[in-house]
């Protein structure tokens, strides 16, 4: 690897970090750079997984006012979906990928469509940015609300995580659609509470790699180190960006993934 290729991928994992914090569409940006260094599908698939720890490490890092008061919730989700990112990470080294990767476009589809849409019991207040609702991020109490998290929400996390750790792409999103639909907590809290449970099922995943996978180490530190750059500074514009054009944004990212990924599988 050249200077330029190792500068690519520092840019690369800025720009993928801050697309994780705010749209959970990290891999977007950072998959397609891997592949243009000339790193195989599969290579460049796992050495991303890796990388992806350190945009949620970042993440988390920014979102601790975010993530006040969450923690059983955060505990509850982990115990689905990090076993779902275990079965995943085992599927993808195993299986062939060519009729799963036909089912994602619509999986991401149905997910922005939900993003887009939000129903669910969310408040009025939730399309302000966080600084502006109460008990939000910028509320002085070190509480936030206190969800239980309905059988349908942990569900979904495991599949999400088998999903993530087979494949990846949007699954933020598919998590943030999760839930924005089945619980109250408003767009900041549930990207921050997102991206902790989706790192800890990617360093699962990490692990299974970096032991039984072709990762490219010299590949993975620069994009690494963008990763989590992009991911502690991602936060920040999503605490304060007013939370309706923002979902807005998110939504149609997901669907021009979604349709990008129809075509690569179709045609």
């Amino acid at each position: 690897m050249n200077a330029g290729e190792a500068g690519l991928l520092v840019l690369a994992g800025i720009g993928g970090g801050l697309s994780g914090s705010i749209a959970g569409l990290a891999s977007l940006v950072s998959y397609p750079a891997l592949l243009a260094t000339g790193l195989s599908p599969i290579s460049a698939n796992v050495t991303n997984t890796i990388a992806l720890v350190f945009q949620g490490v970042g993440n988390a890092a920014g979102s601790r006012p975010e993530l006040r008061g969450q923690g059983a919730l955060v505990r509850r989700m982990l115990f689905w979906a990090v076993p779902g990112g275990v079965v995943g990470s085992v599927l993808l080294l195993i299986t062939p990928g060519g009729s799963f990767e036909k089912v994602v476009p619509f999986l991401i589809a149905g997910a922005s469509l939900a993003v887009l849409i939000r129903t669910g019991p969310a408040s009025s207040a939730a399309d302000l940015p966080a600084d502006e609702i109460p008990h939000t991020s910028a509320d002085v109490s070190p509480f936030g609300p206190r969800i239980t998290p309905p059988r349908s929400l942990l569900a979904g996390c495991f599949f999400i995580g088998i999903y993530g750790g087979y494949f990846g792409a949007a699954a933020g999103v598919m998590m943030l659609a999760l839930m924005l639909s089945l619980t109250s907590l408003s767009l900041p809290r549930s990207a921050a509470v997102r991206s902790v449970v989706l790192t800890a099922a990617n360093l699962v995943a990490a692990l299974y790699f970096a032991a039984f996978g072709p990762v490219d180490w010299l590949s993975c530190l620069p994009l690494a180190v963008g990763f989590l750059i992009g991911g502690r500074i991602g936060p920040i514009i999503v605490r304060h960006a007013p939370a309706g054009p923002l979902r807005i944004l998110i939504g149609l990212a997901g669907l021009g993934l979604a349709v990008k990924l129809a075509l690569a599988a179709y045609l």
